[in-house]
Order: structure tokens, then sequence, then C-alpha cells
């Protein structure tokens, strides 16, 4: 077991490089396995999930090399379907893109249902009904996810969702590529992972176009080939630094970014009184002004991200003034306002709607990481406040953020992870 100490008071000032996104870089790495090639694979995050997704794909017969810290070299030749590791797939939500993958690939998949952080309610009724409009008969039974299909491959169709699913618009992506004719997929997410993963199929030699708009057209094709390709800078990341940068008062540039997918969070912290300067690769934030509470809502791409949600609400705590935040993607995405509340945040939920009575001195406190963004939520509120703060659980933290303490120390914070001997196995132990 590990753990994050913060003794926290002091500005982040200077220059961090952002990694590869993880949510575009988890739907890529799946797609390898509609690819009887070699993929070379750049900008790849060093994170839980990117690591425990290569596990899965080596036990099902994938071959994985490590070039350098970012690059891999993925082949899937020899992947067999059905064999993915129950208990490794239940720990992250994004292994579902194995469903879309194998039926893809095989005309059938058998994946256990995935895990991930526990905000409420995350159905995958819209990824089951994409399946079964493109031919696939669906059994969910003991634990596992069952697609099969009586001619051996998708079948084009035309899919209309009920809702903005990123996960169902990607799945259905992958299913759908080597498939029987054409495929539209109407009421699509537009986010920069689904387009990310889109160009890198194309770049094997499916025809993908409109990805990026709500109306994705999918030729299918025979066969798709090997490609050298590299993921796009984590917005998520980006955002949390620019938000850490806003919450210290400090003067922070974040580099290896796209300033386009960050303009919801640039225009909010703008709002809020920060200021922001774009370049073509890079956007420094720094705060030489007063700061005025204000309203966010959370919305699908391009809209305010849910993943920035519990962030800016840890920033908003050291504003002054009432500002509040509507959740509109999950029913109960508030744990961390607890962990909040231990600091001494004035901080209510009533419903989807957060309140945030700001300005409130914090106190250091001993934390939780409840969950991957409330995890760095909780760590960007201890680097405000006076003292020393512990934040354990950081496991969470590590599933999406690739060395958050050395680059938080790069920007002069004093923090640092320390082992904790785990109490349950000292007991066996002796």
């Amino acid at each position: 077991m590990e753990k994050i100490v913060i003794n926290g008071g002091a500005p982040l000032r200077g220059e961090v490089e952002i990694s590869g996104f993880k949510n575009a870089a988890l739907p890529i790495i799946y797609a390898c396995v509609l690819v009887r090639d070699k993929c070379i694979i750049e900008n790849v995050p060093n994170v839980l999930d990117i690591n425990r997704s290569f596990e899965i794909l080596r036990g099902m017969g994938a071959t994985i090399k490590t070039i350098d810290r970012t690059t891999v070299e993925i082949d899937c030749t020899n992947v067999v379907s059905g064999t993915s590791d129950y208990s490794l797939v239940r720990r992250l939500r994004g292994s579902y893109y194995l469903l879309g993958a194998e039926f893809g690939r095989f005309g059938k998949a058998r994946v256990a249902y995935p895990g991930g952080c526990d905000f409420g309610v995350r159905p995958i009724d819209q990824h089951i009904k994409g399946f079964k409009a493109l031919g696939g008969e669906v059994i969910t039974d003991g634990g596992y996810i069952e697609i099969s299909t009586k001619i051996g491959r998708a079948k084009g169709t035309n899919i209309f969702f009920d809702m903005v699913t990123v996960g169902a618009t990607l799945n259905v992506m992958l299913a759908a590529v080597l498939g029987e004719g054409t495929t539209i997929i109407e009421n699509a997410a537009r986010e920069p992972h689904i387009v990310d993963c889109a160009n890198f199929l194309n770049s094997c030699g499916a025809k993908i176009s409109g990805a990026g708009s709500d109306i994705i057209k999918i030729r299918g094709v025979s066969e798709l080939h090997g490609c050298r390709y590299a993921i796009i800078p984590d917005m998520i990341e980006a955002g949390s630094f620019m938000v850490a940068a806003a919450a210290t008062r400090g003067d922070v540039t974040v580099t290896n970014v796209i300033p386009k997918h960050l303009e919801s969070i640039t225009a909010k912290l703008e709002e809020v009184g920060v200021s922001v300067e774009e370049f073509d690769d890079s956007i420094r934030v720094s705060v030489d002004g007063p700061l005025r509470p204000t309203n966010v809502k959370t919305l699908p791409y391009p809209g305010f991200p849910t993943d920035m949600h519990p962030q800016m609400c840890a920033f908003l705590t050291t504003v002054q003034g009432v500002s509040f935040i509507n959740e509109s993607i999950y029913d109960n995405r508030f744990k961390y306002v607890q962990e909040l509340k231990r600091m001494n945040a004035a901080v209510k939920v009533e419903g989807r709607m957060v309140t945030i009575e700001g300005g409130v001195t914090l106190s250091a406190a001993p934390l939780v990481a409840v969950d991957l963004r409330g995890g760095i939520a909780v760590i960007i509120a201890a680097l405000t406040c006076s003292g020393q703060s512990e934040v354990t659980d950081i496991h969470l933290i590590e599933r999406g953020y690739d060395d958050l303490v050395g680059k938080l120390k790069q920007l002069g914070a004093d923090i640092k992870k320390v082992y904790v001997p785990d109490p349950v196995a000292l007991k066996k132990a002796n």
C-alpha cells in the first residue's frame, strides 16, 4: 500500500508536459484485436488501466513489446476470442471495448461485465442495443456478456442511440469496422477520443467518416493492416493541472496539449477571473487578480466535462462567494464531497447539484481517494492549504494519472509517495 503526503500552501509554478489520453488509448489498444498484424502505438500513458489492459490482451494471446516508456508494439494476430481474464476485466471500465473488438473480428464475444469507478448506475444497454442492431444475439449470464451471430460477422445497419454515449459509440464502431455493408450511427458522441479511435482505424485501412459529429458512417472492410499511431494528449490531465494552478494561485504552463479540446475548461476558468493564454500546443494558466464564483453544468463534449467536475469543485472552495455545479451525466458523482468536508469546506449536495460556499479556509486532513477524479480533487484541495495532508487509496488516482507526484514536484509542490505496510498482510505474516 502507498499514500501521498502533501505539505500544501505554496503556489504551483513552472512547466509540465501532459501524457497521452487514457480514454483515447484504451479503445485503441482494444481495437488492435481487430488487426492481424503489428501496431506501434506512441504517446501511451503509463497508468494502471493501460497496464491492466496489456495484461488482459497478453492473456488472450497477444504479443506486446515495450519500445520505450511511451511506445509499445501490439501484435494481436494470435488472440483467441472469449479468453479474457475475468478478474482483470472486472477491474476497469474500459475493458468493455473487448466486446466490440471480439464481435468485430470473430463474429462472437464473451467478456465479463466491466468494473471501474463507482458513481452510480452506468448501464451498457446502449452498447447491447448496438450489438443487436448489428445482428448479434446477446446473452448476459453468470457475470459475462456473450455475443454470437449466425453470419459470422456484424451486419451493417442504421443505429440511433437513445442518449449520447461515448462507450457505446466506440463499441459499435469497433464491431462494425469489419462488418458486412455500411453502418450509420446517429446521435453519436463527439468526444476527441472518438475521433482519435476513428483515425487509428482508418490508418489501419478502415473506412470511417463523420467522427467528431453526431453522425458516423462506417463502411465495412474485409481486413485491417498494422500502422504506427500516436495517442492524443490527455485533456483531463491537462485540465486538472490548469485547475490546480488556479486553485494554488500559481503560474503554470501545460505543454503537449491541443487547446481546442480544452475550450470549455478555459472558458470557465476565464469566467472565474483566471488568466489563460493559449499557444500552438501549450496553455499558460495564472492568477493575477480577484476571482469570482460561477455556475458549472457538466455536458457531453464540447460542453464542460463530467471528468473535471470534482477538480472544479475543489478549486471553487477557494473562491469567495457561492458557486454551483450541476452534474448532468452521472447520478452519484459526489463521494469526494465528504472528503472536502473533512478539510472544512462548505459544500452541500442536493440531488445532482453541488453548492459551494467558497472562501472558507481549508485545513489539512487525512483524506481518501474515493475514485479517480475525486482523488485528484482532494489532492488539489490539499495543495491549497497549509499543513500536512495524507491521501490513501491512491491506486485509484494512478488508474489515470501518469507520474502525478513527479509532475507536481516539478511544479514546486512539497509532495511525496510513501509506502504504508498493509495491516492485514502484517497480521498474516505474524
